[in-house]
Order: C-alpha cells, then structure tokens, then sequence
C-alpha cells in the first residue's frame, strides 16, 4: 500500500523558505520530494508503511526545527549588526 503525506513549512520570506529547502534537501532524497510555493516550504512524502512515513515526518521534523533555530540566529544577529 502506498501512502502519502503532505507537510507545508512557513517562513518568514521567500529566500527562508528557499534556503531551509537547501538544509533538508540531503535528508531528503528518497522518501520526500519538496518544493518552494512563494513562502512555503511544502514536502510530499511517500512511503509503503506508516513505521516508514512516521519515521520520515519525525526526521523531517526535527531537522526543520534545527534550521528554524539557525535562521532565527541568523535574523537576531543582523539586527544586532544593524543597531551597531
């Protein structure tokens, strides 16, 4: 049995979205093709059994949640550059 799930990620900006696809895309190759759709990550994943989909959605994931903390450092860091 094949079955699909969708995820859809928000960002801030475009190039947030772009860039967190960049991350994830190495962790990405067999279970989950993504686009970018204007600010939106979008991530279809296709698996033969739910163990293996609820083991790519947690992946997925936690590894979204690293690049979250990473832009949001990236962000706090340029508007401490800029009140300098």
């Amino acid at each position: 049995m094949q079955i699909v799930a969708k995820i859809s990620f928000e960002y801030q900006t475009a190039e947030h979205a772009i860039n967190a696809s960049k991350s994830l895309k190495p962790d990405n190759m067999e279970f989950i093709n993504s686009c970018i759709f204007n600010k939106r990550l979008i991530c279809n994943i296709n698996g033969e059994s739910l163990k293996t989909i609820l083991a790519t959605v947690d992946d997925l994931l936690f590894c979204e949640m690293m690049v979250e903390k990473i832009l949001e450092l990236n962000i706090d860091s340029k508007k401490v550059k800029n009140s300098n």
